[in-house]
């Protein structure tokens, strides 16, 4: 890679990616082609055979398993990547999960379990990366999770993902507060609707694509190279005074009543 690319020299981990329509691969994509290493993430043997040849696209130096409500798995992914790099300068959160039942009925009628199950593996896990990630950041670094405007109002659907994407993006504000004095970046990012797999668990899920699209100031739906391209910027030195922030990349849809 040519030194003049923003992000020649960097390393970073990418988490999250389920297929070539994951946003996640989306910035894997921009990550890659700003000059950055990668290590990259996925869920079990089931999806090794979708996301290894991505891998294999972004010339990943590491693809390693990683299934949250596994004890010890997102242990030994930064195990490994302090053995093998010794350092890191961005890491990618795009991970969340709900049980099915508990998503698509009332936040009222959530289960205990179900609830603490979506705040673990969708913003806990955040929490658990940036300290993980922290020692290995001596020279600064950037910290990304993924968001939804549903965190902030009433979306038709969203239901009990709203409650928890609004945890997280809390707890990104005191990341970045705590982390800030060390160098390190964090931001939420908040995409406009995408069809993505994690998506398709949402009812109804086309009429909210359309009912973007028509409100958004843009007129347009954003891809997972838009969200990409701008989060693989934000990882950069250009960005180094921008810190705790909810970016959206909606089309400007989330400033419309």
């Amino acid at each position: 890679m040519s030194a003049h690319l923003p992000l020649a020299g960097k390393r970073g981990l990418v988490t999250g990616i389920a297929n070539a329509d994951s946003i996640a691969w989306g910035c894997a994509k921009a990550f890659r082609a700003m000059g950055a290493e990668l290590a990259v993430t996925y869920l079990n043997d089931k999806a090794l055979p979708h996301v290894e040849p991505l891998a294999r696209q972004v010339d990943a130096s590491l693809l390693m398993p990683m299934n949250l409500l596994n004890e010890g798995e997102l242990e030994a992914v930064f195990g490994r990547i302090t053995d093998e790099w010794g350092g890191l300068d961005f890491v990618l959160h795009s991970i969340a999960f709900a049980p099915r039942d508990d998503l698509h009925g009332r936040v009222t009628d959530c289960s205990r379990e179900g609830f603490l199950q979506a705040m673990d593996v969708s913003c806990w896990s955040f929490i658990r990366m940036a300290k993980l990630a922290e020692p290995l950041m001596a020279n600064g670094g950037a910290l990304f999770c993924m968001s939804y405007y549903g965190s902030q109002m009433v979306v038709e659907h969203y239901n009990m993902m709203g409650p928890v994407k609004a945890a997280l993006e809390s707890a990104t504000r005191y990341l970045a507060a705590e982390l800030g004095p060390q160098g390190i970046r964090v931001h939420a990012i908040s995409p406009g609707p995408l069809k993505t797999r994690a998506a398709s668990g949402i009812a109804e899920f086309d009429a909210l694509l359309d009912r973007a699209q028509a409100k958004a100031p843009a007129r347009s739906l954003v891809s997972i190279d838009d969200v990409g391209e701008a989060t693989a910027w934000l990882a950069t030195d250009a960005a180094r005074l921008m810190t705790g922030q909810t970016l959206y990349i909606d089309g400007g849809y989330h400033i419309i009543d």
